[in-house]
């Protein structure tokens, strides 16, 4: 199959599957996700994202259809039927279907998954970033689906010619960015911000820090500011589908690009994780 749907038990080609227009995901985006990559028919961190999904949907108080290990073989199963092993994996939880109303139906939840054919990118070539105020709810930790915001901000970033938007709120403060999160590297030590409810705690994020205490870079998970980012001698972005990758410009300024030897330590470090996770 080259581009594989499932909803709730039907499987088929992407382009042929059929959602009731009574789920919830179409009245009120109510729902969490998750996504990331495979390899060799491989899900890296997979364990790490289904524990993810499942925090998401208990502070919505979604109940998921499965069992985290049940949900794990789906997946696993559903990867198995492509024509490539080199994927990107989706999947999300809706909050039930019925009538169109605020107040929660009764029930568990519905299952999305999709797989489209991605290979990795080499990600070493610098990009460009722009910054915007953060206008997103309070309760950024939960991988909602309800994700305007982000989509205007990374709008904002492609008519730019950029990569991504650098989310900031009050004072300045760096947050994330529009589908990633963000650090830099200043004197030595990375800094990222803190996992409160102001940022996701994205799963390549802890693979960073993971890098940089194999490699002795010191981590200071502590708020950092625009003046901050502008100033960096690096700039890191952070996803699980472009797991580290460098900026070189800040709403069209230069910037970063001051310690190769530790963004290419920390890069070597993160992608041969992936590969050596995914290998055959």
């Amino acid at each position: 199959m080259k581009e594989l749907g499932y909803y709730n038990g039907t499987i088929g080609e992407l382009s042929e599957m059929m959602i009731p227009m009574a789920d919830r995901v179409c009245w009120f985006g109510d729902g969490v996700y998750e996504a990331q990559l495979c390899r060799n028919y491989h899900i890296f961190t997979l364990d790490e994202h289904v524990d993810r999904l499942f925090r998401s949907a208990a502070l919505l108080k979604i109940e998921v259809p499965m069992t985290k290990e049940e949900l794990k073989r789906l997946l696993n199963e559903l990867v198995q039927k492509m024509d490539t092993g080199d994927l990107m994996l989706y999947y999300q939880v809706t909050r039930g279907s019925g009538k169109r109303n605020h107040a929660f139906p009764k029930g568990p939840a519905n299952l999305w998954v999709t797989l489209t054919p991605k290979t990795l990118n080499d990600s070493t070539e610098p990009v460009s970033l722009i910054t915007d105020e953060d206008t997103r709810f309070l309760h950024c930790n939960i991988k909602t689906l309800n994700l305007i915001p982000s989509v205007m901000a990374n709008q904002k970033a492609v008519e730019a010619g950029c990569y991504e938007c650098v989310f900031y709120r009050a004072g300045g403060r760096i947050t994330e960015c529009s589908h990633s999160n963000v650090h830099i590297i200043k004197d030595g030590t990375l800094y990222t911000a803190p996992t409160d409810h102001l940022i996701l705690a994205g799963i390549a994020r802890a693979h960073l820090i993971k890098a940089c205490k194999k490699l002795g870079i010191p981590v200071s998970e502590t708020p950092f500011t625009l003046d901050d980012l502008q100033n960096a001698d690096e700039i890191i972005t952070t996803s699980s589908t472009n797991p580290c990758i460098r900026a070189c410009k800040v709403d069209g300024k230069d910037a970063g690009m001051k310690r190769e030897d530790l963004f290419m330590a920390l890069h070597k470090e993160i992608i041969g994780e992936f590969l050596s996770d995914t290998a055959e």
